[in-house]
């Protein structure tokens, strides 16, 4: 009876991500008559489809680097920084929000506020005399769509990071106080090396999580920027590439990518946990 309540949860699990994913990983190795082949795993080496992932993989790591480091300095302030508690209950719960906020609406957000004729443009334009876009800016380019997807990586972070940072100890701050340490000694010697296994599994999370977004790529910069998600629309439902098997090749491709991004999460996840706990 105790294993009663998870049969729903293993259900839904079942229908909607083991079978659809033993489904797409038997499909990278079959024909369209059914025969076994390997041909599409090779097709992979394409140029246009390994460059999709190179490009995938650098928009992936430029996010989640760049909102790691964003989101641990934002998650020391309001966990460790004395600021009111208002604050971090405030930061916390936007970051709940923002984490989810993508697709469409995420993409028009920012049209609408950094696009060419957007109220953020115009007003750096022609109140402060900067022209972004006479600057070089492009919200339609690689480093247009890294910006839009810290948008919801940033407040990941915060919220995976915080607890861990609830877990230092602050016996281990007054010890290394009494040791004659400084503050940035206690950082570097004490704290950055515990917190060191949680930052990096989580940013090897938020890898994963930029890399598998498809619907802000697509309401952002439709064909323009190749990379993995946008090609793989392409090869399953478009009218010209259309090759559903090559289609099964590619997004088993990404699986491999996002589970070794997982597995280096989980691992650690572990590290980190044994020294906070």
């Amino acid at each position: 009876m105790n294993w009663l309540g998870i049969v729903p949860f293993a259900i839904f699990a079942l229908l909607f991500l083991l079978l659809p994913t033993l489904n797409i990983v038997l499909g990278a190795f079959r024909t369209q008559q059914g025969g076994f082949t390997l041909d599409n795993i090779t097709n992979l080496a394409q140029p246009r489809i390994a460059t999709a992932f190179w490009v995938s993989i650098k928009l992936s790591f430029a996010s989640a680097a760049i909102g790691c480091l964003i989101g641990f300095i934002l998650a020391t302030a309001v966990a460790l920084g004395g600021l009111p508690r208002w604050i971090r209950q405030s930061t916390l719960t936007f970051s709940g929000v923002a984490s989810n906020f993508a697709g469409v609406p995420l993409s028009f957000a920012f049209i609408a506020t950094l696009g060419r004729v957007g109220i953020l443009t115009i007003v750096l334009r022609d109140v402060f005399g900067i022209n972004l876009y006479g600057l070089g800016f492009n919200l339609l380019s690689f480093w247009g769509l890294v910006l839009v997807y810290l948008y919801f990586q940033i407040p990941l972070m915060i919220l995976i990071i915080t607890p861990a940072l609830d877990g230092l100890r602050r016996e281990w701050r007054e010890a290394a106080a009494i040791l004659g340490a400084t503050g940035f000694q206690y950082w570097r010697r004490v704290a950055l090396p515990i917190l060191w296994p949680s930052t990096l599994g989580t940013m090897a999370l938020l890898f994963a999580n930029s890399f598998g977004a498809i619907a802000t790529a697509v309401a952002l910069t439709g064909s323009q920027l190749s990379i993995v998600p946008i090609v793989l629309f392409n090869q399953i439902r478009g009218d010209v590439l259309q090759d559903p098997q090559l289609g099964y090749a590619i997004a088993f491709g990404m699986i491999v990518v996002t589970a070794v991004t997982n597995l280096i999460y989980i691992v650690m996840r572990v590290r980190s946990e044994r020294w906070l706990k």
